[in-house]
């Protein structure tokens, strides 16, 4: 877990910055679950809201973004700190870019809900749900400063590539077996494909975690071998 400062100051910079990422974090999963919704509920207005919802996102980032700075510039935070504000600063980034991703798809969803559907959604909900679960405990390992709940978030990003594959070649299928179908599942291509993105980026978000607690950069594949303690 981090210290506790003497300096309240400081730890109340700390303490807001933490605050911003969690509201930031909150957002990022409401929007996923709403773009899915739209898709789902053929409801085209939950989809601009959405699109429109992005903006407060885009606002976080650039206050967290700015309260690292300011805490760089006038705290010269010790290596443990230092390491919390690094990865504030990365995490920020891959929140952003899910956030786009769930645009992306209220985006997709709006064209889909002009035309009938190209078969009843099973399998994207589900990986819907995978991603969505993953960034969850993305957010709660770097809360709770818990690098064995982000080795968790690691090893479920392969379930997760594993269904994107199997609804990739299904629409593929679909696309082969009657050209009528290609733009649908064009676009049902691309949600799974946003979907899979999201998982990725919840994986960066545990790397970064345990990057924190550890001090050790496990971002690169080849360098995966997971210590076994804190």
């Amino acid at each position: 877990m981090p210290s506790v400062h003497t300096d309240k100051a400081f730890e109340a910079d700390l303490r807001e910055l933490r605050e911003k990422l969690l509201a930031m974090g909150a957002k990022v999963e409401a929007l996923i679950a709403d773009s899915m919704r739209a898709l789902m509920d053929r409801d085209t207005p939950l989809a601009e809201e959405v699109t429109s919802g992005d903006k407060e996102v885009n606002r976080l980032e650039v206050e967290i973004d700015e309260a690292c700075r300011r805490i760089l510039a006038l705290r010269q935070p010790a290596a443990s700190d230092l390491r919390l504000i690094t990865t504030a600063l990365k995490i920020v980034t891959d929140l952003e870019r899910i956030g786009d991703l769930a645009v992306n798809i209220a985006e997709r969803a709006k064209d889909l809900n002009q035309v009938p559907p190209l078969k009843p959604y099973v399998d994207i909900p589900r990986l819907s749900d995978l991603a969505l679960q993953q960034v969850k405990k993305a957010l709660d390992a770097f809360v709770s400063a818990d690098p064995v709940k982000a080795e968790e978030v690691l090893k479920a990003d392969d379930h997760l590539d594993a269904l994107y594959l199997k609804i990739f070649n299904e629409l593929l299928g679909f696309m082969m077996e009657d050209s009528k179908n290609i733009r649908r599942a064009t676009a049902l291509m691309f949600i799974a494909k946003h979907l899979e993105r999201i998982g990725d980026h919840a994986t960066n978000v545990a790397e970064m975690v345990v990057y924190m607690v550890r001090g050790t950069d496990i971002r690169h594949p080849r360098s995966r071998n997971l210590p076994s303690g804190p």
